[in-house]
This record gives structure tokens, C-alpha cells and sequence, in this order.
């Protein structure tokens, strides 16, 4: 390394400096490249996976289909995905933009909600039907819809790989490879909102638990191992079993029951950080409790939460398949568990959606389990192999 890159990387903040150490290891490159291609299929999955075509031509007057039938679902994501692109490019700093893609995530996850009540159904065997009238056509990567059964076609149902659908086809003859596209969208927000809510629950109660410590320490810490001896599983399945099959109860119930790891984190870090020098200048300085806690301290004892909440994510992931393949998951949404349910649910094995679906499980949770590994190595400098 120079002089010149040693004398930038001095006066790169802290947040840079961790990341610059976390993605210079290969796995967290390709854990991270990984979880890229999952979001950018789940905000274009309408256009990946169709049975609209995308653009057709009767009579000397195109229009597109697909663009007609876009639900909130998608206008959301696709919301979410140019915001955070644009924040990024913001010269803001890393707390600022990650609270603002926070915000955006949840904005757009509440206009998310209205494509999870039940819709009108859709005659999807008309785009077929109709194709012999179009001057011009042009279909989508794969030209199903998650809920197309294709019953125009008879019984399509657990056909093997073919050319026709890449990756066969599920117990009602939809197609396999256009419902993992879109069931992309349900493991990514059930993983970023689920450990969204634990990281603000667990943040917050820490940071107060570390900063204040004595009785109010006590206190926490029964609460945190009150929650702790709740089994989020079998929580998931009473409220599933009285509530119904709802995506966001799901969300909550995992958030709510696995704060309690951020907390114990966050409490460590801030018993340690109270008597540092620049916490006793800012309690001199009359700041307000909020800056000193969130702005002052929470910055230098975040980074092992940030390992933990890598985790999180794939933890809420297993969680919804492990429930789906259970046969008690969304009904009305593809997913990967349902999806792998099916390859043992009769009495012949459908080897195909075992393994596609199984593989997508496997890749997305190993992949954030990359990141958090490179990201605890960045953050202990006995284990940092990237010299300054």
C-alpha cells in the first residue's frame, strides 16, 4: 500500500473503512453479488416472469399489457429500488442513507401490502388465445405468471424440466421457475422487515440498558430472557393457526421475538463505552440523553449488532420456508418453502422442486452468512488480514 492510499484511508470515517475491510475478502464480494441479482430479480420479477406480454401490436396500435396490470406490489419495489439508488449517490453519510433506505423499504413495504389481499381472478389463457390476433408480440423472459396454471393446456401439473419451462412445473401446473422469481420478493422482505423491527427494538432497549445500567439493567435484562425463552416457531404456528396465513404477522412475530440478541450486543458495547473520554464531554456539555445515546455512542458500538443482524436475515428467511414447508405458509404468494413442500407432499419425488427451490434457500442464507463472517473479521482487528 502507498503512502498516498495509507494517508486516505486515515481520513476515511469509520463506517468507509468497514466496508472498504469487509468487501475487500472474496466471500463477502460474492455473498454480496448474490443478494444483488435476488433484489434486482425481485423488483423486476413482473418483467422476468409474465404471461402479459410486454409489448403487443393490433392494428397499427401498440400498447403493453404488463404495464397495464402492474399492482402496487410492484410500483412499491420498484419505489424502494430507484430510492436506494438515489440515495446512494446522495453525498450523504452512511447513517443518513441507510436510515433513509430503511424508510423507503417501509413506505414501500405498507403500498406492498395491498397486492396481499385477495384479487379478482385473472384469465390469464386469453394473452394465448388472443396471440393469432397480434400484428406483433413480445413476451417476457418466461412467459407465465406465478398464478398461471395453464388449464387451457389440460393437466399440466409436476411436469419435469423442459424447454418449454426451464424448470418445470408445480402441483397445479404453474410454472416452477416464474414462482421462484417472484418468491424471491417474499424472502427478501420478510428478512430485511422482520430483522428491521428487531434491530430498532433491540438498539433502542440496549442502548438504555448499557447506558444506565443498576435497576434499569436488572429490569431488562429478566425481560430479555423472558423472550428469549419464547420458541419463535411455535409462536408462528398458534398465531397462524387463530390468525390466518398473513405475511406481516409473520414479520412482526419474528421481529418480536429476536431483539433480544441486539440487545444483549449493544449492552456490552455501551457499559464499555459510558466512561470513554468524549461520553463524559457530551454529558458535560448538557447534550440531550437522544444525541448522546444515538448520535455519540451508538456510531462507535454498532458493529457487532450489524454482524448479528446479517444473521438475522437469513434466520427470518429459514424461519418463513421452514413454515411453508410445513404446509402452513402463504397461500395466496409463492415461496420457496412451499414450493420445496411439494417435492415430498405426494408419493413420487419431484426431484426438480426439491432442488431449485431447495438451492435458492441454500445460496441466499450461505450468502449472508458470508457477509456477516467477513463482516466480524473487518470489525476485530486480530482477525483483519487487510493491511493499513
Amino acid at each position: 500500500m502507498t503512502s498516498l492510499q495509507k494517508a486516505e484511508n486515515r481520513h476515511e470515517g469509520y463506517a468507509a473503512r468497514l466496508l472498504r475491510k469487509t468487501f475487500s475478502r472474496w466471500s463477502a464480494r460474492i455473498g454480496a453479488a448474490w443478494i444483488a441479482l435476488l433484489a434486482v430479480v425481485a423488483v423486476f420479477a413482473p418483467f422476468l416472469a409474465n404471461s402479459r406480454p410486454l409489448w403487443v401490436s393490433v392494428g397499427g396500435h401498440g400498447y403493453s399489457p404488463l404495464l397495464q396490470g402492474l399492482t402496487w406490489a410492484d410500483i412499491g419495489w420498484l419505489a424502494a429500488f430507484f430510492g436506494a439508488l438515489l440515495l446512494w449517490s446522495l453525498p450523504l453519510r452512511f447513517g443518513q442513507r441507510l436510515l433513509g433506505l430503511l424508510a423507503i423499504i417501509l413506505i414501500a413495504s405498507l403500498i406492498g401490502k395491498a397486492a396481499l389481499k385477495p384479487r379478482t381472478i385473472e384469465i390469464y389463457e386469453q394473452y394465448r388465445e388472443q396471440a393469432a390476433q397480434y400484428d406483433e408480440v413480445i413476451y417476457t423472459l418466461v412467459p407465465y405468471s406465478p398464478r398461471d396454471y395453464q388449464r387451457d393446456r389440460g393437466d399440466t401439473g409436476f411436469q419435469p424440466p423442459s424447454r418449454e419451462h426451464w424448470f418445470g412445473t408445480e402441483e397445479n401446473g404453474a410454472d416452477t421457475l416464474s414462482r421462484m422469481i417472484h418468491a424471491s420478493r417474499v424472502a427478501l422482505s420478510i428478512g430485511f422487515v422482520a430483522t428491521g423491527i428487531a434491530l430498532v427494538i433491540g438498539v433502542f432497549i440496549g442502548g438504555l440498558m448499557g447506558y444506565f445500567s443498576g435497576l434499569f439493567d436488572i429490569i431488562g435484562m429478566r425481560v430479555v430472557e423472558i423472550f428469549e425463552a419464547i420458541p419463535t416457531l411455535f409462536l408462528l404456528l398458534t398465531f397462524v393457526a387463530f390468525f390466518g396465513r398473513n405475511l406481516y404477522i409473520m414479520m412482526v412475530i419474528i421481529g418480536l421475538t429476536s431483539w433480544t440478541g441486539y440487545t444483549r450486543y449493544l449492552r456490552a458495547e455501551f457499559l464499555k463505552l459510558r466512561d470513554q473520554d468524549y461520553v463524559q464531554a457530551a454529558r458535560a456539555a448538557g447534550l440531550p440523553l437522544g444525541s448522546i445515546l444515538f448520535r455519540h455512542m451508538l456510531p462507535n458500538g454498532v458493529a457487532p449488532v450489524l454482524v448479528g443482524a446479517s444473521f438475522g436475515v437469513a434466520s427470518a428467511i429459514l424461519a418463513e420456508a421452514t413454515l411453508s414447508f410445513l404446509g402452513l405458509g402463504l397461500v395466496d404468494a409463492p415461496s420457496w418453502g412451499q414450493m420445496l413442500f411439494q417435492a415430498v407432499r405426494f408419493s413420487s419425488f419431484n426431484w426438480w422442486m426439491a432442488v431449485f427451490p431447495g438451492g435458492a434457500i441454500f445460496f441466499t442464507v450461505f450468502a449472508y452468512n458470508l457477509i456477516g463472517d467477513a463482516l466480524r473479521d473487518a470489525i476485530d482487528p486480530h482477525l483483519s488480514t487487510v493491511e493499513e
